[in-house]
């Protein structure tokens, strides 16, 4: 059993920046490098989104088309971590923030959150004007 936890969450000015990220525990020490992680976002009155995903090795990853270019996913498997750099904020990437593993081998990243098998609790980005 894998458990996630993000952090880094906040209040942050539209066109600013924010890095957050999610450290796993649990399982065998070589764990979380089996896993593809992921980066869902929800906000209030909305289904959860997926935001970006990167392979178990960091070699291959996939954003959606409302962050390309804004956010930057990456992993540091020796410290079983995985980032969400965010810049460029807007209003509308307020939402709460939630990471994911999907233990499955894929060759094309899910973007689906029903594959994900372990989630961590979500922090909240809230972006103002």
């Amino acid at each position: 059993q894998v458990q996630l936890a993000e952090s880094g969450g906040g209040l942050v000015q539209a066109g600013g920046s924010l890095r957050l990220s999610c450290a796993a525990s649990g399982g065998t020490f070589s764990t979380f490098s089996t896993y593809h992680m992921g980066w869902f976002r929800q906000a209030p009155g909305k289904e959860r989104e997926f935001v970006a995903a990167i392979g178990r090795i960091g070699d291959r990853n996939s954003y959606s088309d409302s962050v390309k270019g804004r956010f930057t996913i990456s992993r540091d498997n020796a410290k079983n971590t995985v980032y969400l750099q965010m810049n460029s904020l807007k209003l509308e990437d307020t939402a709460v923030y939630y990471c994911a593993a999907d233990r499955t081998f894929r060759t094309v990243l899910s973007t689906a959150p029903e594959t994900y098998d372990y989630w961590g609790q979500g922090t909240q980005v809230t972006v103002s004007s």
